[in-house]
């Protein structure tokens, strides 16, 4: 049975500190299940998302049965099961925030078998837990008279719990940044891609798991009230995230990828008419329209007059390449038009890649590289343009 514990959760089930920690269960699991029943062109971000979320629901659920006493489902469950549930919940949020920001980030991200490796956290964290027996009144620094005291192990556990997820967390933000350099670097157009709202996810769980660890810290030089003030804080940051941030990635997730899914393939049911191609043509061909810097599918279509859709067939299904190869292919033929040409000599390869439509060094060298066997100044060498 459960030894009272000082805790302003204790004296009332329906306090408001408690209604936080339920709702939080309760809209995390509601939100798995309607992202669950969603269509989605990834399941996998789908899966992940619920994962994320339930682990999430896990969390706040055994924190609320650990720390109020007046919550039971049973000794047996309440005294030795919960730790465990707690414990891996805590390990696992980290994991799973960052393997669902890599499916949204990565293309054509699938799990592997070296993914179980993140696991290891929460299965390392249970078997610490099982060689020493901890229970529920552990976990709560509860000891009897006489009893032995792992105070040592259950520090680490709890410092552990906390650090993990920052650690993650700051790997997950690691990644969305390398990912919005890639897309304003790769693809020259950065305006109808930019993930905000996975930054603003992930810089928002940092900051939230910072304040964890920050918490976790200052309780050990705290009194106990003011350290469980502070981390009733910590549950009424999770509830907010949960609430803002994830409403509106349910949102935005979706469009992230359905927008990925048109610039790398059309419908097998839109075919392009013959009119769309030669529009596509001779915007390239006579217009030149890839001289634009910063130029997307949807400026792209606009000045042809045509729904992003069908470009995005015609480019796909006749071209056999995406937006962006398509657009950086005439780009790379522009720049080898001027590095060859005798009367351009004067022209940096600076002057020629912006000349050509591309507004980044490293994109242009990357691209001209791939298309051509070598780099800018090998080719104009090559060509003679001296």
């Amino acid at each position: 049975m459960k030894v009272p514990y000082p805790n302003s959760m204790k004296d009332y089930i329906f306090n408001i500190h408690d209604v936080i920690l339920m709702m939080t269960v309760a809209e995390s699991i509601l939100l798995a299940l309607l992202q669950a029943a969603m269509p989605a062109q990834n399941r996998l971000y789908g899966r992940l998302l619920s994962a994320f979320l339930l682990v999430i629901a896990t969390g706040s659920a055994t924190t609320l049965i650990l720390w109020n006493d007046q919550v039971h489902i049973g000794p047996t469950i309440d005294n030795y099961w919960i730790p465990y549930f707690l414990m891996a919940a805590l390990m696992l949020k980290g994991p799973a925030l960052y393997l669902y920001v890599a499916s949204i980030t990565r293309a054509q991200f699938t799990l592997r078998p070296i993914h179980l490796v993140h696991l290891a956290p929460a299965l390392v964290t249970c078997l610490i837990m099982a060689l020493f027996a901890i229970d529920s009144d552990d976990l709560r620094h509860l000891w009897a008279m006489g009893e032995e005291q792992p105070e040592t192990v259950v520090t680490f556990l709890w410092d552990s719990a906390k650090l993990v997820p920052l650690i993650y967390s700051f790997a997950a933000v690691a990644l969305v940044q390398r990912y919005r350099s890639e897309l304003k670097d790769e693809y020259s157009h950065f305006s109808s891609t930019e993930p905000r709202w996975l930054n603003i996810l992930t810089l928002g769980f940092f900051a939230s798991w910072t304040w964890t660890m920050i918490v976790h810290i200052l309780a050990k030089y705290t009194s106990p009230e003011t350290a469980d003030y502070l981390g009733i804080a910590d549950n009424y940051i999770t509830f907010i995230l949960i609430n803002g941030l994830f409403t509106y990635s349910l949102i935005y997730a979706h469009q992230l990828l359905e927008t990925r899914a048109e610039e790398t393939r059309a419908p097998a049911e839109d075919k392009p008419s013959e009119s769309a191609i030669d529009r596509v043509k001779a915007a390239m061909e006579t217009d030149k329209i890839y001289l634009q810097q910063n130029l997307n599918i949807e400026q792209f279509s606009a000045r042809l007059d045509l729904p992003v859709k069908e470009v995005s067939s015609v480019i796909n299904k006749h071209f056999g390449t995406n937006f962006f190869e398509f657009i950086n292919t005439y780009r790379v033929e522009e720049a080898k038009r001027l590095l060859a040409d005798p009367t351009a000599t004067e022209k940096t390869i600076l002057d020629i890649l912006l000349e050509s439509g591309f507004n980044s060094k490293s994109a242009f060298h990357r691209f001209f590289k791939r298309l051509t066997g070598m780099s800018p100044s090998e080719y104009r060498k090559d060509k003679g343009a001296h």
